[in-house]
């Protein structure tokens, strides 16, 4: 842990990161106010002591619904990245492992995934699965699938001629044993990494969606749906879309940080350059 946190990046988004999760945590036990709940007679209230990030236009605690937020932004980044993780590894494993005409068709068909970004792919999902929290998470979900199956790919290609492979090959050891066993777990670190960085991309992704109203649906607090519903009331109430895109551009930055302070901290070119 000191070699950890003796790197900056690292540090800063650990601690930013920690920050978007235990605000997500401790909206399923506490919030200021009711998220969800009206008052036509608070509406438009700008920052106070009783409300710190003001009111919605709807009355709704701004403080609340951001933190109750955080939570859509969580769950989106974790299935999105389980979907991608799982499906990817297995695919570019796969890749490796078999080669030639195997390698060829996961690696094409990546290219196509790839050849379209990942707000347009989840768009075209979304639109023809209808718009859900439960279909943004899968159709970012599926943009991620060529990620890490690419990733997997090349740095298993690259296993498979070392040393230690080729003793566990001579020692009778099975192709697929060796892949769990050996090949596996020494891909796990930049896996680590890519996954933490694609945690922030689908945190960004989900606010994308649903800004656009295939996202996350009302009454659900998402900050995406808070900056949908603030810009009609930019003028009047600025705070409306300043403080969700405070924590949209908050999580982002940290879950980025903490991916790159991984990476300079488990990457072996990364601990020689310093």
């Amino acid at each position: 842990m000191k070699r950890f946190f003796s790197n900056l990046n690292f540090t800063v988004g650990f601690t930013m990161s920690l920050v978007v999760v235990l605000a997500a945590v401790l909206s399923l036990v506490w919030t200021p106010f009711d998220a969800d709940k009206m008052n036509a007679k608070n509406r438009l209230q700008g920052p106070s002591w009783t409300h710190p990030l003001g009111t919605d236009q709807y009355g709704r605690d701004t403080l609340s619904r951001v933190m109750t937020g955080a939570v859509s932004s969580i769950i989106v980044g974790l299935v999105t990245v389980a979907i991608g993780l799982s499906l990817g590894v297995l695919l570019g494993l796969a890749s490796a492992y078999f080669g030639k005409f195997v390698d060829e068709v996961i690696m094409r068909i990546s290219d196509l995934l790839f050849g379209f970004p990942a707000v347009l792919t989840a768009i075209l999902i979304t639109s023809i699965l209808g718009p859900s929290m439960i279909n943004a998470m899968l159709a970012i979900g599926i943009f991620y699938i060529p990620v890490f199956a690419r990733l997997t790919r090349a740095v298993a290609m690259t296993l498979w001629e070392r040393e230690f492979i080729t003793a566990a090959r001579a020692g009778g050891v099975g192709e697929w044993t060796i892949t769990w066993r050996h090949v596996l777990p020494n891909i796990l670190s930049p896996l680590l990494i890519q996954g933490t960085v694609q945690f922030a991309v689908a945190i960004l992704a989900e606010a994308s969606l649903s800004y656009l109203g295939l996202g996350t649906q009302p009454p659900t607090a998402s900050w995406g749906r808070m900056l949908n519903e603030a810009q009609t009331f930019m003028s009047r109430a600025p705070w409306m879309a300043i403080f969700p895109g405070l924590a949209i551009a908050w999580a982002v930055l940290g879950f980025n940080l903490l991916g790159d302070g991984l990476r300079d901290t488990l990457d072996p070119k990364m601990v020689r350059m310093r």
